[in-house]
């Protein structure tokens, strides 16, 4: 790279807010802007080589050997991301490719967290992987496979939103900084179809009980629901319990019921999944009714959006990207996003949220500097620019977020009180990643709630 590049903190509401509402505590104030060629240094250091002062190089790169350090060497990753994500992030790596001469080779698949495990098991692990649980992340550490990046835990410490060092680490020991982020309280709509039918946005979750029934009454399907997602098919149905947790419960209860010290079918877990059910187990409010939510697909589940033939769709940020090339987004597009109703309009406003971790498998420089670029600032505007994506990092520059979109969902993160990360993320794999989903499944297509929360809780690991 020929020209040095410089960015600045940009101190925004975005990163503050999702600070204060994660933690509880006082934000800490962000680094000083710096040179790509100061992080470079750095990078250099934790690799064990040096790079000279001065030298113009991608974060996380090590310029001592030349314009490209590790030419020739090839750097694996695996994930969750495909079609167009995965598109992007080729796109946004690619400076760092050029000036390390770092091959990025990078998988998706849409049975990963099986996949992963497959893997790492049979000793054909990736370099590195974009781990989205991190009770994934614990159980994979419990197996003694991964490289804990233990040299980064600082660039997150000073870079990051409070609270990711810990969403890295297990049992107190740094593993995994974090990638890209994503908030989930969201419902996807057509403005143009509102409008032609005079609906308003709900502000609670009885107008949004009402207006489905409105929707009904004219003719329509409020909701179109997908659940099909490989081997990690159910998620969609576990977020959208976590959200309704949340909205009423409140987030010490959702603390309490993450970390299992209330039980899994505790009656404030009941109530929550018994309202999933007013909407996602009612067949007249479900496009194809509840028995297609197992069999179509998360990726597609949204998309009759743009015919008409739902009205609402409940999904994260991310979801913007499953919608056809050429589809207009935001308040004038052809769908928009309006945040999950509370209970009250005057209750906390609660966010849901997740994001990945970057897991390594290989002890390599090529690893560490390829994952330390991952989760820079500089990576982080380059992908920020492609739109689509939110970031953790507070070195970011947010201004490159321009799209209309993705304003709103900086505004209502901004707004949030309290924020908390996708619960089946943060239990044990075998329960988040596991009979969580499953019995989701089971629970609507016909399941009783009292049995699927039971079945649920007895599979929670033994301390």
């Amino acid at each position: 790279m020929t020209a040095r590049r410089r960015w600045g903190f940009v101190a925004s509401v975005l990163t503050v807010s999702l600070v204060a509402a994660a933690c509880g505590s006082d934000t800490k104030k962000a680094a000083p802007a710096t040179t790509v060629a100061a992080t470079a240094t750095t990078a250099a250091a934790s690799t064990g080589t040096d790079a000279p002062a001065g030298t113009d190089a991608p974060a996380g790169t090590d310029a001592a050997a030349g314009d490209k350090p590790f030419a020739g060497k090839v750097v694996t990753i695996f994930s969750s991301i495909r079609d167009v994500e995965a598109d992007r992030l080729d796109q946004a790596w690619k400076p760092f490719e050029d000036a390390t001469g770092i091959d990025i080779q990078h998988e998706g698949s849409g049975t990963f967290e099986d996949d992963l495990k497959l893997r790492v098991d049979g000793g054909n692990a990736p370099d590195l992987a974009f781990v989205p649980q991190p009770g994934l992340l614990a159980t994979l550490v419990g197996g003694g496979k991964v490289v804990p990046l233990s040299s980064l835990e600082a660039d997150v410490a000073a870079n990051d939103i409070d609270g990711w060092v810990g969403f890295g680490s297990v049992d107190g020991k740094f593993y995994s900084p974090p990638f890209g982020a994503n908030i989930k309280s969201l419902v996807w709509y057509s403005p143009k179809a509102f409008a032609d039918k005079g609906y308003k946005i709900p502000t609670t979750w009885q107008e949004m009980l009402d207006l489905s029934q409105k929707i009904v009454d004219d003719g329509g399907k409020p909701w179109c629901v997908g659940a099909e997602s490989g081997g990690a098919t159910g998620w969609v149905l576990t977020d959208w319990v976590e959200d309704v947790m949340l909205r009423t419960a409140g987030a010490e209860t959702y603390d309490k019921w993450v970390a299992h010290t209330i039980p899994f079918n505790d009656p404030a877990v009941v109530k929550a999944v018994d309202l999933v059910g007013d909407i996602v187990k009612n067949d007249a409010f479900v496009l194809n009714g509840a028995a297609s939510i197992p069999s179509t697909s998360f990726q597609e589940a949204g998309l009759p959006l743009l015919t008409g033939e739902c009205y609402m769709h409940r999904q994260a940020s991310f979801y913007g990207n499953q919608f056809p090339d050429g589809t207009t987004k935001g308040p004038d597009g052809q769908v928009n996003a309006f945040y999950l109703p509370t209970v009250k309009a005057d209750d906390p406003k609660v966010m849901l949220g997740g994001g990945e971790l970057i897991t390594a498998f290989r002890d390599a420089p090529e690893v560490v500097a390829a994952a330390k670029y991952l989760t820079s600032a500089e990576f982080a505007n380059s992908r920020l620019a492609l739109g689509n994506w939110l970031t953790p990092n507070k070195l970011a520059d947010i201004s490159l977020v321009t799209d209309p979109l993705e304003q709103q969902f900086a505004q209502y993160l901004a707004t949030s009180d309290v924020f908390r990360f996708d619960g089946s993320d943060l239990m044990p794999g075998p329960v988040g990643a596991g009979t969580f989903w499953t019995e989701m499944i089971e629970w609507v297509t016909g399941k009783s709630t009292a049995d699927t929360l039971k079945a649920i809780d007895e599979s929670w690991p033994a301390s």
